[in-house]
Order: structure tokens, then C-alpha cells, then sequence
């Protein structure tokens, strides 16, 4: 793809972490060496700067935790961007009307946000269809990480905002994803790869855990990948409910690509979820997923007791029969997912799409 001789500017509010290096930072760099390959001149703002991966190729502006409030600092005279576009911003605010009084561009507001699993307070939804009335005008182009984030946009914002919205997937460097080619024959392994926090929903999977038969919890275990704001609490859980030896937290993890081929199962009991990353690479690597209807399940990829397996979120009962099942072996999938998601997930198709965007 040709693309003429542009210049943008990309705003996330994504701290660039070494210890967490996840499917973002990988579409940041190739979407950056694409945009040079392609004579486009691209300026990065971030909380922060960062020296580990390529981001020391590319040209970040550290925004000290403000990225809008940096960016509207910028000289637009000197700095003539045909695009700019935004990742993890709130979208609809007054920051969309400022920058486009202060200069003429096309923007492209990405939303990858989850929504809470009952939905917006009555006060919250009125006041997004008001900043929608107000601000979307200012926004060029929706995007939504899934089909899911693209109907929550247009029912956030209102029905005027549908024939400018659009889907784009996140991908996966499938290659980097190492395949499990032979599940276990005695008991399955379980993990879990998840950033800390309520709304993922672990404590249910513990809760789950607890209930299960005494002969099955002294054997089980299920390994945790990540870290976050809600570790010390699970750990305490864990702790108070007697489940050390079926639990072992890890922390995070820059190898996970190479990890999940060693698990029969990843459990990922999300109440909200636009588009996890865990749930594809797991499924890329032929690891079955048990996840919830409603926060893992937004993609559409799972089929229940076909490629994987679907609980409704917060449901402990359920998920501690589903776990039980699989442990016994009165339930097993056993059917291969990689082509799926290499079909329709991968890095390069997802940065090509970006790419055809400003075109």
C-alpha cells in the first residue's frame, strides 16, 4: 500500500511499561515502522517515554501522565498534522472541539474502554448522548475494537454517530505464539492472564475454586500471569480461604506467547472486555477458553462447548461445575482455534487496516 507523504499524530493514554509488554505496544511498533516505510512522519505522545522494545526508533513526546493538556501545547503552525488520532482517550469531550478550533485535521478517536456489565447510570447515559450532541461533530472517524464497542459507541452517543463508525480488530503476532500440540492426559492445566483488577473478575474464580470437592483442591492448580491494583486483595483471598497450593501468582509476563501452549485451559472471568488480548493469544495457541458471555466474549469467537466454554459473569456456581467437569473429564473441547484467529486477528491485518485509514 502507497500512501502519500503525511504527518500525524498519535495521542494514547497507555503508559509504556517494560515488565508489561503487551498486543498494544506490538501494533505501536509496526504501525510506527509501516507509517516510515510509507514516508509518514509520525509523533507519538505517551505519559511517558520508554528505551525498551523499539520504542527508542520512535519519536514520543512525554506527557507527564496529561496527555491532552500536553498536546494542546503544541505549535500547529510548526506541527501540520493531517491526522491525529487517539487510543484509550475518553471520546466526545471538550479536548475533541479544542484541538480542531486550533487546527483543521481529520480525527480519528479509537475506543478501546469497557463498559461497566449492568450498563451507564440513568445520569452517566444522559450525559454521554449530551457530549455526544455536542462534540462528536469534531471527531472524524469512530473506531471500535470490536462489533460489540461499535454498537456501545453509537448507543453512548447516539444514532448520528453510526454511518462514521467503523470496526477494526486488534491483532496478534500469531507467529511469536507457540501451539500446544497435546493436552494433558491426567488433570488439565489451568492459567489465568489478566492486569488485577475487580472488574476481571478472579475473585469469583476463587470463590469458585473454594467450593470445589477436597480431593479435587488438593490437587488443582491454577497459575496467574499479571499483576495489578487488585493483587493484595486476591492474594489475601486466597490466603484466608486455605487455597496456597492451588494458586501460584506469577506477576507479569514478557513471555506469555511462549507460555500459554503449556495450559489446557485459560479461565478468564471478565465482567467487561472490548477486546482481551489473553482470550486471542490463548485461543491462537490451541488453548481452550472458559469465559463469561458477557466480558470475554465480546469478539463473537467462541462458540459454547464447541472451541470453548461460556458462563455468565459472576455466576460462581457455574463456574465451579464447569471447572469440576473439566477436571474429571465428563466435559472436554478439544477442537484446534489457531487458523480462526489467524484468519481474522493478525498484527498485520490490523495495522494495514490503520494504515488504509489515512490513506
Amino acid at each position: 500500500m502507497e500512501l502519500k507523504s503525511k504527518s500525524i499524530a498519535v495521542l494514547c493514554d497507555y503508559a509504556l511499561l517494560p515488565e508489561r509488554v503487551g498486543g498494544m505496544d506490538y501494533f505501536f511498533w509496526e504501525f510506527d515502522k509501516k507509517c516510515k516505510e510509507n514516508g509518514i512522519e509520525v509523533d507519538w505522545f505517551f505519559p511517558n517515554t520508554a528505551s525498551h522494545g523499539n520504542y527508542t526508533s520512535m519519536k514520543i513526546f512525554d506527557c507527564n501522565q496529561d496527555i491532552e493538556a500536553r498536546f494542546l501545547q503544541t505549535d500547529f503552525e510548526e506541527n501540520e498534522y493531517d491526522f491525529v488520532i487517539t487510543h484509550f482517550l475518553e471520546l466526545c469531550t471538550p479536548f475533541f472541539y479544542k484541538i480542531r478550533k486550533k487546527a483543521d485535521f481529520k480525527v480519528i478517536a479509537v475506543d478501546h474502554n469497557p463498559r461497566p456489565l449492568n450498563g451507564y447510570s440513568f445520569k452517566k447515559k444522559l450525559l454521554k448522548r449530551i457530549k455526544g450532541v455536542l462534540f462528536s461533530k469534531y471527531i472524524t472517524l469512530f473506531v471500535g475494537v470490536s462489533d460489540y464497542t461499535k454498537n456501545e459507541i453509537i448507543k453512548d452517543f447516539g444514532s448520528h454517530v453510526a454511518n462514521k463508525t467503523k470496526v477494526i480488530y486488534n491483532g496478534v503476532l500469531i507467529d511469536e505464539i507457540l501451539e500446544r500440540k497435546n493436552r494433558n492426559s491426567v488433570h488439565p492445566k489451568f492459567l489465568v492472564a489478566s492486569h488485577l483488577r475487580e472488574s476481571k473478575g478472579i475473585q469469583d474464580l476463587i470463590d469458585a475454586v473454594a467450593m470445589l470437592p477436597k480431593n479435587i483442591k488438593d490437587e488443582i492448580k491454577i497459575d496467574i500471569y499479571g499483576d495489578g491494583p487488585y493483587r493484595c486483595e486476591l492474594e489475601y483471598q486466597v490466603t484466608n480461604l486455605g487455597l496456597k497450593r492451588c494458586f501460584d501468582f506469577k506477576g507479569s509476563s514478557s513471555t506469555l506467547k511462549s507460555i500459554y501452549c503449556d495450559y489446557d485451559y485459560l479461565i478468564h472471568p471478565s465482567y467487561e472486555e472490548t477486546f482481551c488480548y489473553s482470550v486471542i493469544e490463548a485461543l491462537a495457541a490451541n488453548t481452550t477458553v472458559i469465559t463469561t458471555n458477557e466480558g470475554g466474549n465480546v469478539l463473537k469467537v467462541i462458540s459454547h462447548l464447541e472451541n470453548g466454554i461460556l458462563f455468565k459473569a459472576k455466576d460462581i456456581m457455574q463456574l465451579k461445575f464447569l471447572i469440576e467437569e473439566v477436571w474429571t473429564g465428563n466435559l472436554k473441547i478439544n477442537k484446534l482455534t489457531r487458523l480462526e484467529i489467524e484468519k481474522n486477528f493478525s498484527l498485520k491485518q490490523m495495522v494495514n487496516n490503520y494504515l488504509y485509514l489515512i490513506s
